[in-house]
């Protein structure tokens, strides 16, 4: 029998191409191992930005509901106008006449005086937070005997409230110039026509009262008195300082007095407490409390307040930004 050599294993080929078939398997194995990953990374990285995506939008919600719950639906700005100075001079009663008034207290622009008009104003500096604010509010001075007592809380706000919400959305900025006198200081009694009210910070259970009332030990007395809110649209000042301004009638603006603007309240809180008799203001009793406003506020801060705070109904603060 004749020997035949041994013939090595022959690779299997590729019928197509003729390449070694194991060859061409493990080349097919490592492409299909690759798309694998590459599959497995691409779900991983769209599980991570969806994750992402998902922390992000709520995180935005969490952030859009705490600004919406700061957002307090009361049509208000403000000003926090500390004491200034005493003066016997009322620029708006009696001007050019100074030592022509009672003493009053002076708070915002520290320039006021007798001789003060809008021009000489709108040059000076004010006490008040935002100190855009140039405005000049006096009130006559407190005595605790012979002793001059000036509050230690003074803010002025500015309102909506007092007409319907329509009438709010059609609020006007206050004319730059404007001169008010609230209150009645030639009052002689308790009921003849003042505007003014006493309480006690923080103790409802004093009842507010036109006069002076008996805080408690470590109480403040408080007075707080509102302005008219209705223009007649014309006059920046009247003689009796009162008559181009009126106070609303069933929640909106007579006829005679059309345009509605800003209510100012003004709020002053007292470091006194204790039996008010020994208590008197530079007019007279308590019911004599009355309020002057010049208003020298820029006119775009005050139409971008009232365009802001006033008519959409959101509580701002002394910034003008919701509070």
């Amino acid at each position: 029998m004749l020997h035949r050599p041994s013939r090595t294993p022959r690779t299997p080929r590729d019928s197509r191409t003729g390449s070694p078939l194991r060859k061409g398997l493990m080349s097919w194995r490592r492409r299909v191992v690759a798309l694998a990953l590459v599959a497995l990374g691409a779900t991983l990285f769209q599980a991570n930005m969806s994750s992402a995506s998902t922390e992000s939008a709520a995180s935005g919600q969490a952030q859009s509901g705490t600004k919406g719950a700061a957002v307090v639906r009361v049509s208000e700005f403000l000003a926090e106008c500390p004491y200034s100075h005493r003066l016997p001079d009322d620029p708006i009663v009696a001007p050019g006449l100074p030592g022509g008034s009672h003493m009053h207290s002076f708070f915002g622009n520290d320039t006021t005086n007798a001789r003060s008009d809008v021009n000489s104003l709108a040059r000076g500096r004010s006490t008040c937070a935002p100190q855009e604010d140039l405005s000049s509010y006096w009130v006559p001075t407190m005595y605790d005997g012979t002793r001059e007592v000036e509050p230690t809380g003074t803010t002025f706000y500015y309102l909506g409230e007092g007409v319907r919400d329509d009438i709010i959305a059609q609020t006007q900025p206050l004319p730059y110039g404007l001169r008010i006198v609230a209150g009645n200081a030639k009052a002689t009694g308790p009921n003849d026509n003042t505007r003014a009210r006493w309480s006690c910070l923080h103790h409802g259970e004093v009842n507010p009262s036109t006069d002076f009332v008996n805080c408690p030990a470590g109480a403040m007395l408080e007075s707080y008195l509102d302005f008219p809110q209705c223009w007649n649209g014309r006059d920046l000042d009247s003689a009796d300082h009162k008559s181009h301004m009126s106070y609303p009638v069933a929640g909106a603006c007579p006829s005679t007095h059309p345009v509605p603007v800003p209510k100012l309240r003004q709020v002053l809180r007292y470091p006194v407490n204790g039996n008010p008799a020994r208590l008197s203001l530079a007019s007279g009793r308590g019911y004599t409390m009355h309020g002057d406003f010049f208003n020298v506020w820029p006119v775009a801060e005050m139409e971008r307040r009232v365009r802001d705070c006033i008519r959409p109904i959101i509580k701002c603060g002394a910034d003008g930004r919701p509070s």
